[in-house]
């Protein structure tokens, strides 16, 4: 495979109130940081302040969970459009992973 053209690096462009920039842009320059190294340091810190939150792993689980029922949906209309079925050896190995974390959003279909 060739390498990304963005070398796996996506861009973020966010509005701040006047503000709010002007005590970021002060804060950054007190600390001898770009704006751009600034605001990477921020949306780090973000991210560990969340992994670190009680119920961060569970939402996380029940995210993944989603994302497998519909990756399951959509592998199953995908082989039903070619006609090929699963074997059920297949059918276990994508309902059974999820299933555990089913009981959030029991009851209902996305």
């Amino acid at each position: 495979m060739s390498e990304p053209r963005n070398g796996g690096v996506k861009t973020l462009g966010i509005k701040l109130p006047d503000t709010l920039h002007a005590q970021f842009a002060l804060t950054a320059h007190l600390d001898d940081l770009s704006l751009g190294d600034a605001a990477l340091r921020a949306v780090e810190l973000y991210v560990e302040t969340k992994r670190q939150a009680p119920d961060f792993a569970a939402r996380a689980e029940a995210a993944l969970a989603e994302i497998e029922r519909d990756a399951a949906t959509r592998r199953a209309a995908i082989q039903g459009l070619f006609g090929a079925t699963a074997t059920p050896e297949e059918d276990q190995g994508t309902a059974a992973k999820p299933a555990a974390s089913r009981s959030r959003k029991a009851g209902t279909e996305g």
